[in-house]
C-alpha cells in the first residue's frame, strides 16, 4: 500500500515518502552522489495517453512558454510521430537515454545545460493509478560541493519547482481533455 503523505516544496512537491525513495530509471545516469528532486501528479486519464503527452516534450517544454521557449506556445494538440522515440533524441533540455512506452522517458542533460546547472538526469514516469495515472517527474542533480554551486543549487530547486509543477500539471489539463473527448492512443 502506498503512503499518501505528500512531501511539500520544494525538493519534493506533491510526491509520496514511497515516489520520493523509489528508484527510478535516471539514476543510472546520474553521478554519485545526487541529490533527487521528484514532483507528481494524479491524471484522470490512461497511461498511454499521459505518456503520448510526455512525448510532446521533443517539441516544446510546456511550463511557461513566455520564459522558456521564447514566446511561442506549446502545441496544445498531439503533434503526429513525436512519439516514435530513439535514443538521442533531444527532449529540450536533454537527450532521450532510455524509455519504454507508456511508461517512462528518461533523459541525459545535454552538455549546455550541465555546464550551466551540472550533471542532471530526470525521467518522467506514468504508473497506472486506479483508472488514471500518476505522472511523477524525477530531477537527479549532483550536490553542491563550493560555495557558487550551492547558490546556484538552490535557484535550481526552487527554479525546477515552479517549472516541472507547472509542466505536470499542463499535461494532466491536456491528457484530461483528451480522455474526455474520448481520444485513444494506438497501441
Amino acid at each position: 500500500m502506498k503512503d499518501s503523505t505528500s512531501w511539500g516544496p520544494p525538493e519534493h512537491w506533491n510526491a509520496t515518502r514511497d515516489e520520493v525513495v523509489a528508484s527510478y530509471p535516471c539514476d543510472e545516469f546520474s553521478g554519485i552522489p545526487y541529490q533527487s528532486l521528484t514532483r507528481a501528479v494524479d491524471v484522470d486519464a490512461p497511461p498511454a495517453l499521459v505518456f503520448r503527452w510526455l512525448c510532446q516534450l521533443r517539441a516544446a517544454p510546456y511550463s511557461y512558454d513566455l520564459i522558456d521557449n521564447w514566446g511561442r506556445r506549446s502545441p496544445r494538440e498531439l503533434t503526429p510521430g513525436l512519439d516514435q522515440l530513439a535514443l538521442g533524441q533531444s527532449l529540450i533540455v536533454a537527450t532521450v537515454a532510455s524509455f519504454v512506452p507508456d511508461v517512462h522517458i528518461t533523459g541525459r542533460a545535454t552538455p549546455a545545460a550541465e555546464r550551466l546547472f551540472g550533471l542532471q538526469a530526470l525521467t518522467y514516469q506514468v504508473n497506472p493509478r486506479g483508472a488514471g495515472s500518476r505522472l511523477i517527474g524525477r530531477l537527479n542533480v549532483r550536490p553542491p560541493r563550493r560555495v557558487w554551486e550551492q547558490v546556484r543549487n538552490s535557484l535550481l530547486v526552487w527554479g525546477d519547482l515552479i517549472m516541472m509543477r507547472k509542466q505536470l500539471l499542463t499535461f494532466k489539463a491536456l491528457a484530461e481533455r483528451d480522455a474526455r473527448r474520448g481520444v485513444h492512443v494506438p497501441a
